[in-house]
């Protein structure tokens, strides 16, 4: 079986459904993209691991975590409870949820790791390709953004602990 039919069969689902169809079948208002940092891929992300991994799909690091590489101890327009709190959930948003709120589940195998890791294992040679499709160095600055917003997100709360602000501003 050559590689590009596997990949196509790895695609099935996603290619599935016709994008008019979604579309009409969506919600009227967006949903936010999960975060960054979730644990359970969703089928989409299963579907389309060999495209990622060939650095053909591309995530992106999301804005608020450029911002946060830019100035992670910055106070710019900070100087209020409300804003110190907008710009933590606007983070916790992307990253997920604090380690102060954090649930475990106690789960140790995640069914949609277990299958993208079958999904990507198709690939011959995949350390190698990723790394020569630019697929890891995307990866890399997407996880120094998420150390970036991890920092900027404690400090924040370090500060709205000290102004006296409410959660999420100060840890709960």
């Amino acid at each position: 079986m050559t590689l590009c039919r596997l990949i196509a069969i790895a695609l099935i689902p996603l290619l599935a459904t016709p994008r008019s169809v979604q579309a009409q079948t969506a919600s009227p208002s967006p949903k936010p993209p999960p975060p960054v940092t979730r644990a359970a891929p969703s089928v989409e992300d299963v579907a389309t691991t060999p495209l990622s991994d060939l650095n053909i799909r591309k995530k992106g690091v999301p804005d608020i975590l450029v911002r946060a590489q830019a100035a992670p101890y910055g106070l710019s327009g900070m100087s209020r409870c409300p804003a110190l709190q907008k710009e933590v959930r606007q983070l916790s948003a992307v990253l997920g949820e604090d380690v102060d709120a954090a649930r475990r589940s106690g789960r140790k195998v995640i069914p949609g790791k277990v299958a993208q890791d079958l999904v990507g294992g198709i690939l011959p040679f995949r350390g190698i390709v990723r790394e020569i499709s630019g697929a890891n160095a995307e990866n890399r600055a997407l996880q120094q953004a998420i150390y970036a917003g991890f920092a900027r997100r404690a400090f924040l709360k370090g500060v709205g602990l000290q102004k006296g602000c409410g959660y999420p501003a100060r840890p709960g």
